[in-house]
């Protein structure tokens, strides 16, 4: 096995930190873990060879996979179900009231593989049903990974993936494809708009502000101080009386950000 030397250690921490907000301060273990095999596979034998040749990668495809070795894109639909049903029964029904554009801008920011932004067009097509034709609810959903972006856009699950949804969506939803999987149908994959972006980009380049922002379990990653920057930004993006969601394993200090804390792991503008 490579040992990761403590200079090389902080060489990828402070790259990570710098570009990706990722904080891989207490890590090192699992960097070696997650990295040896691979590093062995393309022929290096030192952690700082390895490194040099993602850093000077020009086509961006070596940083890209070390992104994806290096977090955890685990997800499923329904996660913290609660947060579904309070943008079914509360959100949607307040944007559609004071909506004059009947335009509709919801932001799934780390996306990964897709499920969450799925389930939240499958819930707005359900809310709309014979008037969704009038309204614009495209959802932006976002991503650092090329490689969950790929599996998001194809929308392909297996059957074990859509155990947890409502039996009526498998039938209206999904249609049966290759080796006993389900794909999302064409009328809800062209409700999403997926784009890779990186949280850390400092300024972002949206035209509209959103009404909902999804970002949960990303900012685990995340220090503090860089997490309370992104959430005064999503506060900045977001239109007055717009909602936050994030996820239960996270938390926002209320005296550092204008959010009204709703329930836990929901945020509103004011």
């Amino acid at each position: 096995m490579i040992s990761l030397k403590d200079s090389e250690f902080k060489e990828l921490m402070e790259f990570m930190k710098g570009n990706y907000g990722i904080n891989l301060t207490e890590k090192k273990i699992l960097i070696e873990g997650r990295l040896n095999n691979m590093i062995i596979e393309k022929g290096f034998s030192n952690f700082s060879d390895y490194l040099k040749f993602v850093f000077k990668n020009s086509s961006g495809n070596e940083i890209n996979t070390l992104i994806d070795k290096l977090t955890t894109n685990h997800t499923f639909f329904m996660r913290e179900a609660n947060h579904f049903e309070y943008f079914r029964d509360i959100v949607l029904p307040y944007l559609e009231g004071c909506s004059k554009t009947k335009d509709l801008s919801i932001w799934s920011a780390g996306c990964s593989s897709g499920e969450e932004s799925y389930t939240l067009a499958m819930i707005i097509a359900d809310y709309f049903g014979t008037q969704k034709s009038i309204w614009n609810t495209k959802i932006l959903a976002t991503d650092i990974s090329k490689k969950v972006l790929e599996i998001a856009r194809e929308g392909i699950y297996s059957l074990d993936a859509i155990n947890n949804i409502p039996n009526y969506w498998k039938q209206k939803y999904f249609n049966k494809v290759n080796n006993g999987n389900y794909q999302v149908c064409e009328e809800i994959r062209n409700e999403l708009i997926y784009r890779d972006f990186n949280l850390m980009t400092q300024v972002f380049p949206f035209k509209k502000k959103f009404h909902v922002i999804f970002c949960r379990n990303v900012m685990i990653y995340f220090e503090p101080k860089i997490k309370m920057e992104l959430i005064n930004k999503f506060y900045d993006l977001m239109e007055p009386g717009g909602y936050l969601f994030i996820g239960h394993s996270e938390s926002v200090n209320k005296n550092e950000t204008k959010f009204e804390y709703i329930m836990p792991a929901v945020y509103r503008k004011g």
